[in-house]
């Protein structure tokens, strides 16, 4: 495995990198047992949070936290392919930390909800079907 830099990418850019689980360790439940929360956000509600931050002048030099209302529960996704795509989950351990960002800024001063939970955000990435012209290049197909 190389420790190159990725082309463009200055040397700084490798000591602020997740650390690389080892081989054939996958990493998505933590080694305490609990299964890990992460934020996440469909890509239709970050260009809406965006476009309502634009113009709006309570975003004046603000920071907000673009997510879901919660964060996703790998075990609760596990259970959410099991049930509907009948998907094995798999308990896998990690040392990372579980996190939740808060969204209620966004909330109020802008006027922003998400709109996509968590089953929505598995069914439209588990059904997106490319059209069989698009010039696209899979360059992971993961």
């Amino acid at each position: 495995m190389s420790s190159a830099v990725p082309a463009g990418a200055t040397s700084s850019a490798r000591s602020r990198r997740t650390p690389t689980p080892r081989r054939g360790r996958p990493r998505h439940a933590r080694s305490t047992g609990a299964p890990v929360k992460r934020n996440f956000v469909h890509v239709g509600d970050l260009a809406n949070a965006i476009l309502a931050a634009l113009d709006h002048p309570s975003a004046r030099q603000q920071l907000f936290n673009i997510a879901m209302d919660e964060p996703v529960d790998y075990a609760e996704a596990a259970e959410y392919l099991r049930a509907t795509r009948r998907l094995p989950g798999v308990e896998v351990p990690t040392p990372y930390r579980s996190t939740w960002l808060d969204n209620a800024k966004a909330k109020f001063l802008l006027g922003w909800r998400p709109q996509v939970d968590l089953h929505a955000l598995i069914d439209q990435a588990w059904d997106y079907q490319r059209a069989p012209d698009d010039p696209r290049k899979i360059w992971y197909p993961g």
